[in-house]
This record gives structure tokens, C-alpha cells and sequence, in this order.
């Protein structure tokens, strides 16, 4: 069988195209597999939640400041986020909870301990149990983390669907700074109201003392404030960031750059 050159150019140019293709094919799929196993898996996992966009701080008319090592800088998240230092972690296997005293002690000296002063701050149709004016016993919150509506009402097992949730987790403060903070500093630091979110009792166990490298609220809406929070709280405390944190700091807030630091004031 004889061939013609003119049939032999051409086949050769299919051939080139064909490879050319099956290339862009094979760098699209590989581009596409990078995705998905860094941000892509979590992005794809997540439904579109509408929930609340922010989460109370401070209530002048009941609550009194707790006093922190340092003001939260004002300006802009992303501002503050450069102005934070970069480190790895140091060791938790000396991690303690008791290194940031007593949970939930009446660290503002209002009258009433720090986990019913934010239940009462986060929540509506705020209930009182019977002769106190500290205990609550129920009401409502558009859930922050997940969005959800949820009813609380105090109880051994009814009671767990709502934590409080330390914006910045005390186990990650231990591991970026917070071991060379004073006790007392280390005890405003776990009842500053700027550091606490009344939030979804699964949700907050999910979360447990991971850092936005590793969890974000599924409320894409609220993710702007949560991250601009835990900026804020890590500025106002002399504590750190990882690379993979920021990163994902400033992933977040590429999408808000007008973000600004929150402030318990």
C-alpha cells in the first residue's frame, strides 16, 4: 500500500493535534485535582447556608469590659493581620485548661458568671430561671456557625445543642503565644466577650481547637467577622499566626477587604 505525501502531512498534523489536546486534557485534570484536595474538597462539600453575617461583642448596659494586654488596633482585619507575627506552633503536651483559670468565673464582676453573660448577650426572648436575674433558662438565636434557628432551653442534654465557643481556641492561644502571658491575662482571655460566640454544640465540638487553616463556620456569611475575630482577639493577646493560618486569613477576607477589626467596646 503506497501513500501520498500530501496524506502522509496530514496524518502527521492530526496526530500532533491529537496530541496537543490530550496535553491540555491531561494539565485541565491535574490543575482540577490540585483544587479539590486543597480548597476544592471543602468548597464542594459545603451547601450554600444563609445565616447571620456578625455576632454581638458587648452589652454596656449590663457587662463590664474585661481588661485585655492590649486594645484591638482599629482599621481594617487585613491591616492587622500583616501587623501579627508569623510562627510555627510550640509544643501542647503541657496544655492545661486550668492555665486559664476556673471556667466561666465572673471575670467582669457584674454579678453573673461569663457563660450566662453571653447566652443572655446572644440570645433573644431571653428567660430567667426562677428568682435570679443571672441564670438563663431559655430563648432563641439565629446560630451564627451554622445558620440554623434553634430554641435553647437549659437542661442536662437541651443544653449541649448551644456551647460557648472560644472564637480563638484556648489550645491553639496555648500553642501561639499564650504560655507567655500571665495567669491573669490568661483568665481575661478566656472570658473576654470578644473571644466567645454562643454557637452550635456539634459545630463547636467539630471545631475543637483548630484555626482557619483547618475549620471555617459552614455560614459562609458569617466568615468574614468570625476570622476578623480571631484576628482581633490574637492582636489584643500578643499571640501568633501560622503561614497556613494567614493564608487562609487572607483567603477569607480577599472576598471582604473592608473588613474591620471588632472590637469589645
Amino acid at each position: 500500500m503506497t501513500v501520498s505525501w500530501r496524506a502522509y502531512r496530514s496524518a502527521r498534523r492530526r496526530s500532533r493535534q491529537a496530541w496537543v489536546l490530550l496535553a491540555v486534557l491531561t494539565l485541565a485534570a491535574a490543575g482540577s485535582a490540585g483544587w479539590f484536595f486543597t480548597a476544592g474538597q471543602f468548597a464542594a462539600a459545603e451547601p450554600a447556608i444563609a445565616g447571620p453575617s456578625e455576632a454581638p461583642v458587648f452589652d454596656g448596659t449590663w457587662m463590664k469590659p474585661v481588661v485585655p494586654v492590649h486594645a484591638v488596633p482599629q482599621g481594617s482585619a487585613l491591616d492587622a493581620l500583616e501587623g501579627l507575627p508569623v510562627k510555627g506552633r510550640a509544643p501542647r503536651d503541657n496544655y492545661q485548661r486550668e492555665a486559664f483559670g476556673q471556667a466561666w468565673l465572673d471575670v467582669d464582676r457584674n454579678g453573673c458568671d461569663t457563660r450566662n453573660d453571653i447566652l443572655r448577650r446572644d440570645l433573644t426572648a431571653v428567660g430567667f430561671t426562677e428568682g435570679s436575674k443571672c441564670r438563663v433558662a431559655s430563648g432563641a438565636i439565629q446560630e451564627p456557625y451554622t445558620g440554623k434557628a434553634v430554641e435553647f432551653r437549659r437542661g442536662a442534654e437541651s443544653s449541649k445543642e448551644i456551647q460557648i465557643d472560644h472564637v480563638v481556641a484556648l489550645g491553639d492561644a496555648w500553642q501561639k503565644g499564650a504560655q507567655g502571658l500571665n495567669s491573669q491575662q490568661r483568665q481575661s482571655l478566656a472570658n473576654d466577650p470578644l473571644n466567645l460566640i454562643a454557637a452550635d454544640g456539634p459545630a463547636n465540638q467539630q471545631k475543637s481547637a483548630s484555626d482557619a487553616a483547618t475549620w471555617l463556620p459552614k455560614n459562609k456569611n458569617f466568615r468574614c467577622h468570625y476570622v476578623a475575630r480571631q484576628i482581633s482577639v490574637k492582636a489584643s493577646y500578643e499571640l501568633w499566626v501560622t503561614q497556613p493560618e494567614k493564608d487562609a486569613m487572607k483567603r477569607v477576607l480577599d472576598s471582604c477587604p473592608d473588613q474591620p477589626t471588632i472590637s469589645a467596646r
